[in-house]
């Protein structure tokens, strides 16, 4: 089952693609609306976080620093990969 920070993580990396995609960039509108999907997504999921959570986290998402969430996420999702072994 995908918690919810499995879920953002997933949409940042999406963003990250869009954002990316050369070929994509060609099509302006398409370029934006899929940008506009993924943001969109991206504050839906952050609508469901759990009120407390770390406050770095919460900096980031709220300044739309989504580089930095992405790579505290990927961080915390090894430490507790490694956690597990």
């Amino acid at each position: 089952m995908m918690t919810v920070y499995q879920e953002l993580a997933d949409a940042l990396r999406e963003r990250l693609a869009v954002i990316g995609d050369a070929g994509l960039r060609k099509t302006p509108a398409e370029h934006m609306e899929r940008l506009k999907a993924v943001s969109g997504r991206i504050m839906d999921i952050q609508e469901r976080l759990p009120e407390k959570i770390d406050p770095r986290l919460r900096h980031f998402l709220d300044r739309c620093s989504f580089d930095k969430a992405l790579e505290m996420l990927d961080a915390l999702d090894k430490e507790r990969v490694t956690h597990l072994d």
